[in-house]
């Protein structure tokens, strides 16, 4: 039926989108990325590990996988890296997610969670104190090489200054789940094109039966 195959070619062309077709990482690909990642001057800054980004791309495996992010946004008001402009640093954060989420979700990457932080820590041993953490981000990427081609991004050059302005502290890892209880959207994509396509078909079927007697007349 029309409905089951429509929702068939939907559901391909998620899947082309969102699942990682093209396998690990080249060594070539890798060299190209730390490259562009040294001219850019953003590993010189002290805010990244050009050491922890070459392992971690050497050792790709072609899967997806979400990075962990905590971040302290910046008490009251910062000044707007571009005007100078006093702002709530979760304003100022726009500048950099304005940005960075549309090309993130080009490359069939998302939020995952996004959570507020409501209270201190719980358990803590051989950690330093807590700096006052705002919120957890757990973003999926689709591969490292689209992590890659993000970090190199030329379009996010002046990005990140809204980024560093507005998150005084901040540390993010990649992790791969093991236990995971919230629906992957491929799963509930894949059951609300089903649910659409079941719809369409009792729709077409009752217009079929409606119009028999018409027909037959």
């Amino acid at each position: 039926m029309v409905p089951w195959g429509l929702a068939l070619i939907a559901y391909g062309l998620f899947l082309a989108w969102y699942v990682n077709w093209r396998g690990p990482l080249s060594p070539a690909e890798t060299q190209s990325t730390l490259e562009g990642l040294v001219a850019s001057g953003v590993e010189m800054e002290g805010r990244n590990s050009l050491a922890t980004l070459r392992a971690f791309l050497e050792a790709d495996d072609g899967r997806e996988f979400f990075m962990l992010n905590l971040v302290r946004m910046a008490p009251g008001e910062i000044p707007d890296p571009v005007t100078g402009q006093l702002r709530p640093a979760r304003a100022v954060m726009e500048g950099y997610t304005r940005m960075f989420l549309p090309a993130l979700f080009a490359r069939g990457g998302h939020p995952a969670v996004v959570a507020r932080k409501v209270g201190g820590y719980v358990d803590a041993w051989g950690v330093e104190a807590d700096p006052g953490w705002s919120i957890v981000g757990y973003m999926r990427y689709r591969s490292r090489r689209d992590l890659a081609a993000l970090v190199v991004d030329p379009r996010f050059a002046g990005a990140h200054e809204f980024k560093f302005a507005a998150m005084p502290q901040t540390y993010s890892f990649p992790t791969q789940p093991q236990i995971m209880t919230l629906a992957s959207p491929k799963v509930w994509v894949a059951l609300t094109l089903a649910l659409a396509a079941a719809l369409g078909h009792i729709a077409l079927l009752h217009t079929q039966l409606n119009a028999t007697p018409l027909l037959a007349g």
